[in-house]
């Protein structure tokens, strides 16, 4: 049985430990409500281009560019050299955060070896180094604070390759935040493009449009923008699922400590009341000794 004192010095150490935690999960939700409205701000932009690639779609008929998909519906069915970029987090302490993302790497990496890999977010990258996967070493990019400028200098690295034809196909494996609560792995291909991929009701195929100075042209202009828009949109969504994760990681500790507060409070009262208790013994043994002393003393005075 611990000591009051060891009681106490416990108590003192949950607490202190319980300020990080708060302070923690006060700084990841703060870090998630930001970066929401920065993706907000730039997403009427990204929507346009994404209007404007399903306008080709539905206009231009049959286009002859590299950027458009034209092959078996299975991504993984075709050969060549596929690159995937893979969004982690910088750090732990976000739960299954990081290893989730990084199993569903693994599992397509061997489906399809023929692979370059490049990783965004240091928790990833020393993952696979520290396992014998090779990561671009020339790729580096931390997950904090994602930007639209790294997004570009991404989507840039990564169309060169497929322009210069070193990459076949382009995906990117992140954390999807979808409602806070069920945050799932996505894999998304970014390039070659699919007509299924912008397949909505919000173009009417009535209408007549011209692409000058042809389609391909056009396509090729837009499909930057649109790489960058969904990397941006990715990294983003992948940073607040990971402060998401963070902040519910840091309010389950939270709770833990409470739950070891309440347990070692009861533990320092009953200490503490069995410590009074024995303290009152011990005081009305020695008055009852004491008064039995005197009476005894009184009795041999009579004599």
């Amino acid at each position: 049985m611990a000591s009051m004192k060891e009681i106490r010095e416990h108590i003192a150490s949950i607490q202190s430990t319980q300020k990080v935690t708060n302070a923690m999960y006060l700084i990841a939700s703060t870090k998630m409500r930001r970066a929401k409205e920065d993706l907000a701000k730039t997403r009427p932009f990204f929507d346009a281009v994404s209007t404007q690639i399903e306008q080709i779609f539905q206009h231009a008929g049959e286009i002859e560019s590299p950027y458009l998909y034209r092959g078996d519906a299975d991504d993984l069915a075709q050969p060549g050299t596929y690159a995937y970029l893979v969004v982690t987090a910088d750090r732990g302490l976000a739960g299954a955060y990081n290893q989730n993302v990084i199993q569903e790497t693994l599992k397509r990496l061997q489906k399809h070896p023929d692979s370059r890999l490049f990783v965004v977010g240091g928790n990833g990258r020393h993952f696979f180094s520290g396992h014998g996967v090779p990561v671009e070493k020339s790729f580096l990019y931390d997950a904090q604070s994602p930007t639209l400028r790294r997004a570009r200098e991404i989507a840039a690295k990564l169309l060169d390759l497929f322009d210069r034809g070193e990459i076949s196909k382009l995906f990117v494996i992140y954390t999807d935040l979808g409602n806070g609560v069920d945050m799932s792995v996505r894999i998304a291909r970014l390039l070659p493009l699919q007509n299924e991929h912008f397949s909505t009701e919000t173009v009417h195929a009535a209408k007549e449009i011209h692409f000058v100075p042809s389609a391909a042209d056009v396509l090729s202009k837009v499909v930057p923008a649109y790489v960058t828009g969904f990397l941006y949109s990715a990294m983003v969504d992948s940073f607040c699922a990971e402060q998401n994760a963070r902040a519910s990681a840091m309010d389950s500790a939270n709770q833990n400590e409470d739950d070891m507060l309440r347990e070692l409070q009861l533990e320092y009262n009953h200490e503490r009341q069995g410590a009074i208790t024995s303290e009152i013994t011990e005081v009305s043994a020695g008055a009852r000794s004491k008064k039995s002393h005197m009476r005894k003393e009184a009795q041999h005075a009579h004599r």
